[in-house]
């Protein structure tokens, strides 16, 4: 039985991404040293999740059953500690939240404990529209804002965006029957601060630190920024309809958001705007005094929550510049004739190959040995003892295939 298992529930936007890619290249030194992070791919925690919470996910549900149930069977086999860590389970039900605890073995002598890593609402509700339009959406910012802001949270917008956002409701699901110190919140640092601030803070709650680990990025969630981000709404609303969902992800989300775009960093940033700020701000300030009571392990500051001021001028990405716009076309653009021209290539040489492939075979086929062996199956074939002799020989070879 585990006697430890650490479980990082979310939020999204808030380094889970860098986070799990260290997970998952270290894992053997994680081993070595007591630690089981359960994934034989780097997206299995992912499916464990859907197939926890029985999320529909563009047909990735399917090759999800079962997963979380062999992901709980290996933690149960670990004797020491596990980590489980995917943002998508923020938004799990009491119910869900209480199977998973119990397949843990929550209830069986497993120390249990819940790591919530959250970042202010000023980044995190930009941050989150970004999503939406990095997924195939076509919202505008303003509705996005004005279904996020309306107190109903009716629609599919707002009813998400609450379900992985709203923090003392997350930790009300996934902390109630775990004692506060079991229940640790990692504040994202505010910009401006040193880049490895969050990774000690990661590295302090998982107990990681003083290990030798790789923490190169090979995975990664970047932003962009105002004219990319209205640009790739724009590419939305021309090809989802034409555009299926398996190409759209490495041509659209990856190519041009991750590997092109997302490399334009003197751009406008996306933010909120400023008769939104203030609301943010106020809820968030709300959240960590009822965070503060509730007496939770907190790795790093409240203040965090709160997020930066206002900036002194704002940028409208319903409204961008076109120039802005035009500029990380062009990138674009670029970017799609290099990949087309590299697929031109391996497709030459494929073919090369598959014709040097064919052309060997016809040589084959062409020896004299060739054609009196297919001259004598023929033969045999036609009778009823031939056929019966070549049932022997080819038992006697040992083998399933219809050729001699």
């Amino acid at each position: 039985m585990t006697k430890r298992v650490l479980l990082h529930v979310g939020t999204p936007k808030t380094g889970t991404s860098y986070l799990q890619d260290v997970l998952f290249r270290n894992k053997r030194v994680l081993a070595e040293h007591g630690i089981l992070y359960p994934a034989e791919r780097f997206d299995d925690q992912f499916l464990a999740a859907l197939d926890l919470m029985r999320l529909p996910w563009g047909g990735l549900e399917s090759e999800a059953v079962g997963a979380w149930d062999r992901l709980a069977e290996q933690v149960r086999g670990w004797k020491d500690t596990a980590i489980i860590s995917h943002e998508i389970l923020a938004t799990a039900s009491r119910s869900q939240v209480g199977r998973a605890l119990e397949s843990l073995g929550h209830h069986d002598g497993t120390e249990i404990h819940v790591v919530l890593s959250v970042r202010d609402l000023v980044r995190q509700i930009p941050a989150e529209w970004q999503e939406n339009v990095k997924h195939r959406r076509t919202i505008s910012y303003a509705r996005f804002l004005e279904e996020v802001q309306d107190p109903r949270r009716e629609s599919r917008i707002a009813t998400w965006f609450w379900g992985v956002q709203e923090v003392p409701d997350i930790l009300d699901r996934w902390g109630h029957d775990l004692p506060p110190e079991r229940v640790h919140l990692v504040t994202v640092p505010p910009p401006g601060g040193p880049r490895t601030l969050l990774w000690e803070r990661f590295s302090a709650t998982f107990g990681l630190d003083g290990l030798e680990l790789d923490l190169q990025a090979e995975r990664a969630n970047p932003s962009l920024g105002v004219p990319e981000t209205a640009l790739l709404r724009r590419i939305n609303q021309a090809v989802n309809r034409r555009l299926d969902p398996p190409d759209y992800r490495p041509l659209v989300r990856e190519l041009l958001a991750h590997q092109t775009l997302s490399q334009r960093t003197d751009s406008p940033r996306l933010a909120l705007p400023p008769t939104v700020h203030p609301w943010a701000q106020d809820l968030a300030a709300a959240w960590a005094g009822e965070i503060k009571e509730r007496g939770y392990d907190v790795v790093g500051d409240l203040a965090d929550l709160v997020g930066p001021p206002a900036p002194a001028t704002w940028e409208d990405p319903d409204q961008p510049r076109e120039k802005q716009v035009a500029g990380a076309a062009l990138d674009a653009i670029s970017a799609l004739l290099l990949e087309n021209a590299r697929l031109r290539h391996v497709e030459e040489r494929l073919g090369g190959e598959l014709h040097e492939a064919n052309r060997a075979l016809e040589r084959a086929y062409l020896r004299p040995t060739y054609r009196f062996r297919e001259k004598t199956v023929r033969r045999l074939q036609a009778s009823r003892a031939g056929r019966g002799m070549l049932k022997l020989y080819r038992a006697a070879r040992g083998r399933s295939s219809r050729s001699a």
